[in-house]
């Protein structure tokens, strides 16, 4: 599967706190054609980072949390090689932004990286690869396991480096007008959703950090410090309810991992109507095995059913899972389960329902339906 990079800050010493922000920034690109990044939010509509079609400027720029990442979608108009220059700055507070890092990363878009890739070059086409910046040493980096093979990860300095977009990221413009800044419709575009290549893709529409609870517990961390920032006397009481919503947070998590590994190893594959559940896979012991597609915006192809069937044959999964807000778009879904003879599961991901109302739950629900569905052990 194609490369992709996640635009990224992580955590350090060098003066960041939790209410800091990395400002990253697209300040220029060489290539054959327009390069794009832009995160597809809730309800499919593309929120636009870097657009090289009109010229980088102040608007092409990403703000994150240290520590923090964010899934982009990167597009090529035209095959051939790109060169990408990025800029990282840490803000604190009202202070004047200050420079942190900067690097150009190099894409081969549909041409052969290895006539590209320099002597010791390390080609990115396997692994999970995060474009990203240290706050410490000031260095900007593709972040990998990639020759680690899942071990602690490595940084590799971006001129040492050649992510590879290949022509099966080839992909047409959707016919939606939201889509129209990535060109015409049915136009050809080489477009990496989703990043972690081999497996899913780690760009376009995967914001569910919250689907590892350890995650959501971090929400209720940096919350509570923001309230305490604004209302200092309110401190005790933030304090003493962050307390106990982090514990609850904390069971549900054992919780979630203990019903998990009840769960065969082999039967531990997650096949979805679209991609995101990556971080529950990720921090759960999981795979994602498949979806029909990586953005629910988009209809799938003859090639995305095909794919979806083999996928189910290949691993012999029990049952494949659908969102409830999804139900009316699981038509593809229904009828390769049925073709295969697999059961249709529900999972929550990003809305609730009637029957599941709250955080909790729906993480309590999710893992009761994965280790029924999956063939928990008794």
């Amino acid at each position: 599967m194609a490369r992709s990079a996640g635009a990224g800050g992580r955590r350090g010493t060098g003066g960041a706190t939790r209410s800091s922000d990395i400002l990253l920034s697209a300040t220029d690109v060489e290539g054959p054609g327009e390069l794009i990044a832009y995160l597809t939010e809730s309800l499919g509509q593309p929120n636009i980072y870097f657009n090289s079609a009109d010229g980088f400027s102040d608007k092409d720029t990403t703000s994150l949390p240290p520590a923090a990442h964010t899934h982009l979608n990167w597009a090529f108009t035209k095959p051939g090689v790109y060169r990408l220059s990025l800029e990282a700055k840490l803000k604190n507070g009202d202070a004047a932004p200050q420079p942190v890092g900067t690097g150009t990363f190099t894409f081969a878009v549909g041409v052969d990286p290895h006539t590209v890739a320099g002597p010791g070059d390390t080609i990115l086409d396997d692994g999970h690869t995060d474009l990203t910046v240290n706050i410490d040493s000031g260095r900007m980096s593709a972040f990998t396991d990639l020759r680690t093979k899942g071990e602690e990860q490595e940084e590799i300095p971006p001129g040492d480096v050649v992510i590879d977009v290949p022509d099966r990221a080839l992909e047409k413009v959707p016919q939606e007008k939201r889509f129209s800044f990535l060109g015409k419709p049915g136009a050809d575009i080489h477009q990496l959703p989703q990043a972690v290549l081999g497996k899913h893709v780690h760009g376009e529409i995967d914001p569910h950090l919250w689907q590892d609870v350890q995650n959501a517990k971090a929400y209720v961390q940096l919350i509570r410090d923001t309230l305490k920032k604004a209302d200092p006397e309110g401190a005790k009481t933030y304090d003493a309810s962050s307390r106990t919503y982090e514990n609850e947070h904390d069971e549900v998590d054992t919780y979630v991992r203990e019903k998990i590994a009840e769960i065969p190893d082999d039967k531990r594959q997650l096949i979805t109507t679209h991609d995101a559940f990556g971080y529950l896979a990720d921090a759960y012991g999981m795979t994602v095995a498949g979806f029909v597609v990586p953005n629910p915006a988009q209809e799938p192809s003859a090639d995305d059913v095909e794919k979806l069937s083999r996928t189910i044959q290949n691993f012999k999964v029990p049952a494949v899972f659908m969102e409830p807000n999804l139900v009316q778009r699981a038509t593809v879904l229904n009828q390769v389960a049925e073709d295969q003879d697999v059961k249709v599961c529900m999972l929550y991901g990003d809305a609730f329902d009637k029957n599941t109302q709250h955080y909790t739950d729906m993480m309590r629900h999710n893992a009761d339906e994965l280790r029924s569905c999956l063939g928990g052990k008794k």
